[in-house]
């Protein structure tokens, strides 16, 4: 049938071709058109198959060489032509090789006078110039002189025609060549002109098509060099701006607004960043480096020709195709296992870190001695269970307002209730508690005020004299150090006394006594206020911010009025790490900003206008790049007046920031009222691509690279605070030490095997530390130490990036969790010994890098043939690994923990050699390829367990570019199967209970406990998991049983006893939980019982 359809179409073409009787062609045209006028474009391309572009084109070529030609016949045919041609992307070359393309214009040229002749030659035209060769041969052939004389002088007759003039020419002015032709007869002033006329006389908006296509011809001359050049000497900067003053708004003229803005962003002159040199502000000199000298200032020729921009539109898809040509399709490369990078004898140093493994049970008795109450040891914090789904939770309104009500102490329960539900807790518990209420005295950004409720009648009074001095304490020896101003002591140590502020695990003292031990490149003397004094997660979830339309256009616009109009403009530079004088204005009209802290990063502030200031991050040490993480101090600020920050050297493309995510801040004056938090803020936020550029000089020699700005304003709580703002939350390398002093003092020893050690030194010589966690052995009897020393290893690392906060927080979840007195937690311990590197790159962390050590380096990037002293991190955290695989002790499971910026929720990063292979269409050998799929297995259970993971963001792929990174190099070297990345959004999540929630510290540190909770059922499901283990777990859901009982005995009735006895023949051990499950899955469930479902399921799987 096909053949016949075939055949007759070619007979069409063949007889259009051959015809010379007008009826005959006139019918097969009218025929061709009927078919091609309905269904989709594969009859079109079907036609294109088999010649019909050439016979349409032929029947042109024969009609037009006639002495008369008939338009009755050359009519239709350019139209057939048209819708054709579009199809057709070889159409502009058939056309050159069989003369049509002069044809076509000669034709038009005979039909100036004829606006309906010459619109169909118009059509022919702007598809035959859809290639860049014609195009360039029908701007040598004179079209553009031609297309000129149809669009000038300005007129409201034949309106049609001359839109498709300025649409063929805007065609045209893609090719070089015919934009340097068109800037050389001085089209571009006389486009502008008539731009203006038709901008002037079209006050109904009638003709913004015209308008449009005359705005693309100036945006394809303006693409190279002299076409800018002639366009900023005409004024287009000037004549557009004017032009969208007062139609921003108006979405009739969308396509006109949309142009200007390309055009605008095109012609704006490229320009260095206000930065004596694009290398970090500090330097760290690395044992056998050479310091390279900073690059020369570039001149304007420096940069590089940007050609056609891509228009940053507020309608930005959020998640970009992935490329597979990245991926890894080399067999012998998936295949290949290579051999230690190091000598083995060398393997043995890693003993040392691996005490467990010989430990004695004699010494803990010795040890414990006659101290017999670790019972009692900080109960509160033992019990401590990272959750977000404490009882009280509520969304900010759109306008970030409290809505919520301070939040009780958390219940106690076990990590079993806090799987993922169908609906987020946050919405079930405000559903169930409408009456509660809310903050009083609620500011703009959700902060409240009562200065009564911390017992200090005068706070208000106290704040305004002493908040700058308590604001970034110094580290010096001690509080009560008498080369201190003893004001200062007194204050804070008042403050200490008479404001104690319970947060689980930090304590004020020990985090500034560990802070004097921390080594940073610049010896940092402050301490930042928020890392002193302690977070707590904020009572209340808060939504992501919905992007207010046209934010980006009015930054570009306001962008270019700085350009055009200067006198406007302050550009006093109010805080710079490079100069070597203050800077900071005490005048009452400006901010005062400040860096030099751990973690802290921002290196130039410059008011450009009384209420808004450019800033610069700074980049990694030892870096000219990587400059997205920011943490600053600023204060001198009034209420209730929005300040605008532009942090206008980001060097990502894209951002969550573009898709709800908002930068976050803390108020010390609120958390010296009782609310010592961490919240996220700020309004008409967006992220864009701005005209700063770095030279190709100082790229050596590449193309120079585009910097991004992000843009928002924040309205603060206070006059005359002290604010931090920071990318995410911060979490520095003290508090993590901190931390796990106060975790290891919080443990019962009997019962619990907690062991800090360190992994090495880094570059900046700060301890690395590794953590050990498992439970103590029952007994010293040889049975019970057996047990103890051959539980099988779990690897947890993090924060191989400094930027990554979010990924601290996890691990800080992680750790509290393994600790807890919660059952799961109980069972993990007393199943597997976890060594954890809660922080793989100290150094990073400590300067305010975003992703590189000290050499600036990306040390996930290292793990292929790490260097003990140029990685040493890595370097040891891969042969503690490949000791342990070397006494038969390989990991369970190794998973990376880290951040990603362009995508929403947690997932997984694994690697699997079949899925490279089909992603990339690849069956060479896929099809005898074995591979143990449980790499699966973990991600899926996360996905039934924790609120913010999704399985669909997973992805196994082994790609080329990752191959020197953890995930891989542990898969391939060491052998571990389930080697993976877990990823964190810096936003929150689009999909499941949190959906449209930015995650607050309490979601993160919910994940690091759900990971452990995966962990746990992930060797319940596995086929060597003990029996013993599968007794305790049904041991632990029935003591759960209970609070079940009322409704099992109702639907077991309802069960068919044969069915209860199939799904209840697993084991005897878990009889129980089989029963709960198929209770559960045959009834309608309560809140309550949802808790349960996809942790009971999971377990029965």
């Amino acid at each position: 049938m096909a053949e016949q359809e075939g055949s007759g179409l070619q007979v069409l073409l063949s007889t259009l071709q051959s015809s010379s009787d007008k009826a005959s062609i006139l019918t097969i045209l009218q025929l061709l058109g009927n078919l091609l006028s309905v269904g989709t474009d594969r009859r079109i391309h079907y036609l294109i198959s088999k010649g019909g572009s050439e016979a349409l084109l032929q029947t042109l070529l024969d009609t037009a060489r006639t002495p008369s030609p008939d338009y009755e016949i050359l009519l239709p045919l350019f139209r057939l032509l048209a819708k054709v041609g579009l199809r057709d992307k070889k159409i502009g070359q058939k056309a050159l090789e069989l003369e049509a393309l002069d044809v076509t214009l000669i034709l038009a040229r005979k039909n100036l006078s004829h606006s309906h002749n010459l619109l169909h030659c118009l059509w022919a035209l702007r598809v035959f110039a859809s290639s860049v060769k014609t195009g360039a041969m029908l701007g040598i052939n004179g079209a553009m002189e031609l297309l000129f004389k149809v669009i000038t002088p300005y007129t409201r007759k034949r309106t049609q025609t001359i839109r498709a003039a300025t649409e063929v020419l805007a065609v045209l002015l893609k090719s070089r060549s015919n934009s340097r032709r068109a800037v050389n007869r001085g089209y571009v002033t006389s486009l502008l002109r008539l731009h203006q006329n038709w901008h002037t006389h079209d006050t109904t908006n009638t003709y913004v098509l015209i308008r449009r296509g005359l705005l693309l011809c100036l945006k394809c001359i303006t693409t190279i060099w002299s076409g800018r050049e002639a366009f900023l000497a005409a004024q287009g900067m000037e004549t557009l701006f004017s032009i969208t003053q007062n139609c921003l708004d108006n979405e009739s003229m969308e396509p006109v607004i949309s142009a200007v803005l390309q055009i605008l962003r095109q012609c704006y002159p490229k320009s260095p960043l206000p930065l004596v040199t694009a290398c970090s502000a500090y330097a760290f000199l690395v044992p056998g480096s050479i310091p390279s000298a900073p690059p020369c200032d570039p001149a304007e020729e420096d940069f590089e020709d940007d050609g056609d921009e891509e228009m940053d539109k507020d309608s930005d898809l959020e998640d970009a195709k992935e490329q597979d040509d990245d991926l890894e399709i080399d067999m012998e490369k998936l295949n290949f296992r290579p051999g230690l990078d190091r000598p083995e004898e060398e393997l043995k140093q890693y003993e040392a870190l691996c005490h467990e493994l010989s430990y004695g049970f004699e010494e803990l008795e010795s040890k414990l001695g006659n101290d017999l109450n670790f019972e009692g040891i900080q109960s509160a914090n033992h019990h401590h269970i990272p959750t977000a789904a404490s009882p009280k939770q509520h969304c900010l309104n759109k306008d970030q307002s409290f809505q919520g009500k301070e939040r009780e102490d958390t219940i106690q329960t076990s990590l079993l209730s806090m799987v993922k539900m169908e609906r987020s807790t946050a919405y079930l518990t405000s559903k169930k508690r409408p009456g509660m209420n809310t903050y009083h005295n609620t500011h703009p950004n959700g902060l409240g005020i009562d200065a009564l409720e911390n017992g200090i009648s005068d706070m208000q009074d106290f704040l305004e004299e002493d908040i700058e001095a308590i604001s970034c304490p110094k580290m010096n020896a001690s509080f009560s150090n008498p080369t201190r101003p003893r004001e200062t002591v007194e204050v804070i140590d008042k403050l200490l006394h008479t404001h104690p502020k319970h947060i689980p695990f930090h304590d004020p003292y020990l985090y500034t006594a560990k802070a004097r031990r921390t080594r940073s490149v610049v010896d940092f003397k402050m301490i930042a206020f928020p890392d002193f004094w302690g977070h707590c997660p904020p009572p209340f979830s808060q939504s992501m911010l919905e992007r207010k339309r046209g934010v980006q256009r009015i930054k570009i616009i306001e962008d270019v009025r700085r350009l055009i109009q200067p006198s406007d403009v302050i550009n006093r530079v109010v805080f710079s790490l490079d100069e070597p004088w203050p800077l900071e204005d005490t005048a009452s009209n400006c901010l005062r900003f400040f860096s030099k802290f751990e973690s802290g990063n921002l290196r130039k502030a410059i008011q450009v206008h009384e209420f808004e200031y450019d800033l610069l991050v700074n980049a990694d040490v030892n870096s000219a790049q990587h400059q997205q993480w920011f943490y600053f101090k600023v204060s001198g600020m009034r209420t209730a007046i929005p300040y605008r920050f532009n942090i206008i050297n980001c060097e990502k493309p894209n951002s969550q920031f573009n898709y709800g995510m908002q930068p976050t801040l803390y108020s010390v004056k609120e958390a010296l009222f009782g609310r010592s938090t961490w919240i996220r803020t700020g309004h008409d936020i967006c992220y864009y691509k701005n005209h700063y550029r770095q030279s190709a000089a100082a790229m050596g020699g590449a193309s120079g690279k585009c910097y991004y700005t992000l843009t928002f304003a924040v309205t603060f709580p206070h006059s005359e605070d002290v604010c931090y703002l920071a990318y995410h939350y911060p979490y520095t390398y003290t508090a993590l030490m901190t931390h796990l002093e106060i975790l290891e003092k919080s443990i019962n020893p009997r019962k619990i095997y907690f062991r800090q050690a360190t992994l090495c030194q880094t570059l900046g010589g700060n301890p690395c530390p590794l953590v050990t966690i498992t439970a103590m052995p029952e007994s010293n009897c040889a049975d019970h130490l057996e047990q103890f020393r051959h539980r099988p290893y779990q690897v947890i690392t993090a924060r191989a990036h400094p930027g990554e906060s979010n990924a601290s927080w996890v691990m800080k979840g992680t750790l509290e969790f393994l600790v807890s007195s919660d059952p799961v937690a109980r069972l993990l311990r007393e199943n597997f010994i976890f060594k954890i590197i809660p922080m793989l790159n100290p150094d990073g962390v400590i300067n305010g890098n975003h992703r590189c050590s000290l050499r600036g380096e990306d040390l996930n990037r290292q793990w292929l043939a790490p260097k003990a002293h140029l990685q040493p991190t890595i370097y040891h955290a891969k042969g503690l690994l490949h000791y342990l695989n070397s006494i038969g002790r390989g990991p369970v499971v190794f998973c990376d923990f880290h951040g990603h910026s362009q995508k929403k929720n947690v997932f997984i990063y694994g690697c699997s050699v079949k899925e490279t292979l089909w992603q990339a269409n690849c069956t060479v050998g896929a099809p005898a390829l074995l591979e143990d799929i449980s790499y699966r297995t973990l991600p899926k259970i996360l996905d039934k367990l924790a609120p913010a993971f999704t399985m669909s963001s997973c992805s196994f792929l082994v790609e080329k570019s990752r191959a020197s990174t953890a995930r891989v190099v542990v898969w391939r070297e060491v052998g571990v199967s389930r080697s993976y990345t877990m990823e964190t959004s810096y936003c929150g999540c689009n999909r499941g209970p949190y959906k449209g929630l930015q995650f607050r510290t309490s979601e993160l540190e919910e994940m690091g406990a759900m990971f452990c909770l995966g962990l746990l059922i992930l060797e319940l499901k596995s086929v060597s998991c003990s029996h013993q283990l599968l007794t305790q777990a049904a041991a632990l859901l029935n003591a759960e049983e209970d609070t079940l009982d009322h409704h099992l005995q109702r639907v077991l009735k309802k069960l068919p006893h044969k069915e209860v006895s199939a799904k209840g023949s697993i084991s005897e051990g878990i009889s129980s939980i089989s029963k709960i499950a198929i209770a559960i899955s045959y009834m309608s469930c309560s809140y309550e019982l949802c808790c349960f479902i996809p942790c009971i399921l999971i377990f029965i799987i």
